[in-house]
């Protein structure tokens, strides 16, 4: 992202904001591109940098259709589903596991027959 306009953290000018900020106003970049960045230093590594976009050119977010929540429903079920245990794991099952906590620590015997 060379040759942007770099703004210190919250002191970027009105008219822009970051994606997270254009969703609560209910508006999406809508294939615009990346205008500005904000970057907040942190200490002992590099700062965190937000991309901005111009509100103006933002586009409504597109609104949920009966079959994509039902897509959506049906994504977030298989993330819960252990697929050692085939059971519903009542959380999202962490990528850094693959399985639920009982199968990944059989030891602590939380699995109720």
């Amino acid at each position: 992202m060379a040759g942007l306009p770099v703004y210190p953290w919250r002191l970027a000018p009105d008219g822009l904001a970051t994606r997270r900020q254009l969703r609560a106003l209910g508006l999406r970049p809508g294939g615009q591109d990346v205008v500005a960045q904000v970057e907040r230093p942190r200490r002992r590594r590099g700062p965190l940098v937000a991309y901005l976009y111009r509100i103006d050119l933002a586009r409504p977010v597109r609104p949920m259709t009966e079959r994509r929540a039902a897509a959506l429903a049906k994504a977030n079920a298989a993330r819960r589903w252990c697929p050692t245990c085939h059971r519903d794991a009542g959380y999202v099952i962490p990528a850094s596991l693959g399985v639920c906590t009982p199968c990944a620590y059989p030891d602590s015997g939380q699995h109720a027959a």
